[in-house]
């Protein structure tokens, strides 16, 4: 089946189902689920799927099931079965292997469908996903209705520790923020398919590439759009961009093809020139979702200029703290109070904010939350390295990462026998078994001494006088 015309075909009319309904709905055996080119997936099949692995979940005595994909179907299968499984679900958002074992405690067995973690050996339990190809529809489900908060969900982020931090929010609380999307976007995005640059392992993509989309019956796509030229080549008018600024900066040297329904950026601020070029290239400003992991969705705005204030949305109660920093009353948060953020903040009215920058050291590098402590404690585990400081820095259209490091002995022999430029890209690749490639620092400066204060602080503006 040519995917082109799949695209254009719009679903019949769904009714939206909570996700607690979602599994033992009365939904048509042909409602089309996920596609990928030139195969579809239905209603059918993706509820054998479920059902087939809930029974092996069930028959483990393990609880704590990490799930790690590549591809989105595979990822909601075992998403909703393990939620039926009653297992707790962990979301590693690197699959990096020496970054997941630096999360082994957290789970008991990583089901995955990546080739590349056939060796993973952290002594946890390993299993790979594998689907039925043939199946025989049941007239009855033998799933039942979830209780949402029974369900818990771990997700990780960056700390201002330096650690991944464990994130942990029920079902529940991940149903109601899809509520509410469905409620405002819901009417606009009816019957429309969804394709995305993002991951389903984080809050973003799980929400907005999966979950929504199953739970208001609209087909999503299987495999990421990584390039610019796979973005415009998706664009039709029944198609849904679920996307982040790094991506829709890389647009501006598209042409224009064919209007996406509508497009979704999360992950950082967008920039007024790319919010335009997306206006000039899909006939429409995208919609800004202003959030984090640990809070979900807090707000959301279309940039018609550069100080366009961020709307909250209407279940979300919020104040500022002494130092301006935002608070919220969310049902996104599973806490029944307010919730604290580090995000200094100008309130415009009732509804309404302004974002003024961060206090803390998670830095957003191409929409990646990157933890400046981290990057520093990964450089101090090299034996060539003694000590580290790192800082951003403002380069033409673009944050990068920057650290002034010291050498040990070792370090500093390696650099002679290896020379300069070899050293830095030998240190750069051992990072890689950590950090994510935006998280790497593209600048160094190797010195003597890092300097301090008389305090015995380290000094942003000392530390930028490296890279003049």
């Amino acid at each position: 089946m040519d995917i082109q015309h799949v695209k254009a075909t719009c679903q019949k009319e769904v009714v939206f189902c909570p996700l607690s309904e979602l599994m033992c709905s009365s939904r048509k055996d042909k409602l089309k689920v996920a596609y990928q080119t030139r195969s579809l997936v239905f209603w059918a099949q993706f509820k054998a799927d479920v059902e087939a692995l809930v029974q092996m979940l069930q028959a483990s005595s393990y609880v704590k099931w990490a799930l790690c994909f590549d591809d989105s179907y595979h990822f909601a299968v075992a998403f909703m079965a393990a939620a039926h499984a009653g297992k707790h679900i962990i979301l590693p958002g690197n699959h990096q292997a020496d970054a997941l074992g630096d999360l082994a405690s957290h789970f008991d067995v990583l089901l995955h469908d990546r080739y590349e973690l056939r060796e993973f050996s952290h002594h946890q339990q390993m299993m790979p996903l594998v689907l039925e190809t043939d199946f025989e529809p049941k007239a009855t489900s033998a799933l039942t209705e979830l209780q949402l908060e029974a369900v818990t969900i771990t997700l990780f982020t960056s700390g201002s520790s330096g650690q991944p931090k464990a994130v942990v929010k029920t079902l529940g609380c991940i149903n109601a923020e899809i509520a509410e999307l469905e409620k405002v976007w819901g009417e606009q995005l009816r019957n429309a398919n969804v394709v995305s640059t993002v991951s389903h392992q984080h809050i973003y993509g799980l929400l907005f590439r999966v979950l929504w989309p199953l739970c208001a019956g609209r087909m999503f796509g299987r495999e990421d759009l990584s390039y610019p030229e796979q973005v415009m080549a998706q664009a039709n008018p029944d198609t849904v961009l679920v996307t982040s600024p790094a991506l829709l900066k890389r647009l501006n040297g598209e042409s224009v093809t064919q209007p996406y329904r509508a497009v979704f950026s999360s992950g950082g601020p967008l920039s007024e020139a790319a919010a335009l070029q997306s206006n000039t290239l899909f006939g429409h400003l995208p919609f800004e979702v202003f959030g984090s992991t640990e809070t979900g969705g807090i707000g959301f705005r279309q940039q018609h200029q550069a100080n366009t204030p961020w709307q909250l949305f209407d279940v979300i109660d919020m104040a500022l703290n002494a130092e301006g920093c935002l608070r919220i009353c969310s049902p996104f948060i599973a806490l029944d109070s307010w919730y604290q953020t580090s995000d200094q903040c100008q309130i415009m009215g009732e509804r309404h904010f302004s974002l003024q920058g961060r206090t803390d050291r998670v830095v957003k590098v191409e929409e990646k939350r990157i933890s400046l402590t981290e990057v520093e404690r990964r450089l101090c585990q090299l034996c060539w390295i003694d000590e580290a400081a790192v800082l951003t820095l403002d380069e033409p259209n673009r944050l990068v990462i920057a650290a002034v490091i010291t050498l040990t002995d070792e370090g500093r022999r390696n650099m002679q026998t290896l020379g300069k430029g070899r050293f830095w890209l030998d240190l750069r690749q051992q990072l890689r078994r950590w950090l994510e490639p935006v998280g790497i620092p593209r600048r160094f400066r190797d010195v003597g001494e890092i300097p301090l204060n008389s305090q015995g602080k380290r000094l942003v503006r000392d530390l930028e006088q490296f890279f003049k």
